[in-house]
């Protein structure tokens, strides 16, 4: 793989990491309420598919989107005023954590309700298909959501009219604090692909580059006109389910199994508000970021003074990101309204 292509990707993890992180703080002071849902732990999926996809793809996730729409190119600060509620986010205030949409880079949303994203993803495939588009659309999902009847029923549409949709599962093992064998007879999600005819496989979402190249190579036969595809990616989130979740009902020895393997790991004991030190992450082990740090330095790719400098603009751009946040006014009601009477007696399409 190229080195740009592998600074790109990292500083995008790194970006990833060092936004969710910041959130946790501002929302532990009180800067902003309401669920939070983050994403620690599970970066190398959303970077390494989201880099194979084409500026035409169309993208449809979960409530844990936030890193989803900053991959994608949404500006941070507009990410992070709209956690914040303010009038120059994203959605203008009135979307919150969870529900992310940027029609200009055909982000086509975050969605509170659990197995919301598979119509929605099947929708716009079918728009793409009678417009015989070279697009794709990639649908995100957790595993917490594959019994939901929306998983069948569009599973079973998307095959039947061979729709250009990658669905992509983010198999975290947990269901909010529910492990995925006590909720699914069938864990392997991928299988259950098999029933409407859909060709699936399961890779390790820890390794970006993995998960990069794979996706690439779906979604490149997908848009030829290949029909639909099921990838499974197993992964790990870090923290509880949201803010409101101390994540006790895992055992300690299973997160700490998973940091020491995934993409950047912040905290061995993320049940606890206080961020862990320099010294105590070293102690955790490599995870997705290290791993492809490591892999770009063995590869001659980068150097220490890189990665450094790269770690400073980062966290430049999130400290100007909660500024701008800071700074952004509040919606008004009569904005808000605006936006609710938007789609009375017409259709918007994008």
């Amino acid at each position: 793989m190229e080195r740009e292509q592998i600074h790109k990707m990292l500083r995008d993890m790194l970006r990833a990491r060092a936004f969710e992180e910041r959130a946790a703080e501002e929302y532990s002071k009180g800067n902003f309420t309401g669920f939070l849902h983050l994403y620690p732990g599970e970066e190398a999926v959303a970077v390494g598919v989201i880099h194979a996809a084409e500026p035409s793809d169309y993208i449809v996730t979960t409530y844990r989107e936030h890193v989803h729409a900053l991959v994608r190119g949404t500006p941070s600060k507009a990410i992070m005023a709209e956690l914040f509620g303010r009038r120059d986010g994203v959605c203008k205030g009135m979307g919150g954590s969870m529900h992310l949409f940027d029609a200009e880079r055909r982000f086509m949303g975050g969605y509170a309700i659990v197995g919301e994203t598979y119509p929605i993803a099947i929708g716009v495939g079918y728009a793409v298909m009678l417009r015989k588009l070279p697009e794709a659309v990639i649908c995100f999902f957790g595993d917490g959501a594959v019994n939901q009847g929306t998983f069948h029923e569009s599973l079973n549409m998307a095959a039947l009219w061979r729709l250009p949709v990658l669905f992509v599962c983010e198999n975290n093992h947990y269901q909010i604090g529910t492990e995925i064998h006590r909720h699914s007879a069938v864990t392997d999600v991928y299988k259950r692909a098999a029933a409407y005819n859909i060709p699936a496989e399961k890779i390790n979402g820890m390794d970006v580059l993995t998960v990069n190249r794979t996706t690439q190579r779906l979604l490149k036969q997908i848009r030829s006109g290949g029909g639909p595809y099921l990838l499974e990616l197993e992964t790990y989130r870090f923290r509880g389910h949201s803010m409101a979740d101390p994540g006790t009902y895992r055992p300690a020895v299973e997160v700490h199994s998973f940091t020491t393997q995934d993409p950047i790991s912040i905290a061995a004991h993320e049940i606890e508000l206080n961020y862990p030190t320099t010294d105590q992450i070293a102690e955790v082990g490599p995870d997705c970021i290290t791993l492809l740090t490591q892999h770009a330095q063995e590869k001659g790719q980068l150097i220490e003074q890189e990665l450094a400098l790269m770690k400073d603009d980062i966290a430049k751009e999130i400290d100007a990101a909660v500024d701008f946040a800071l700074q952004s006014p509040q919606p008004t009601l009569e904005e808000c309204l605006d936006d609710f009477n938007i789609n009375q007696r017409t259709e918007i399409l994008i």
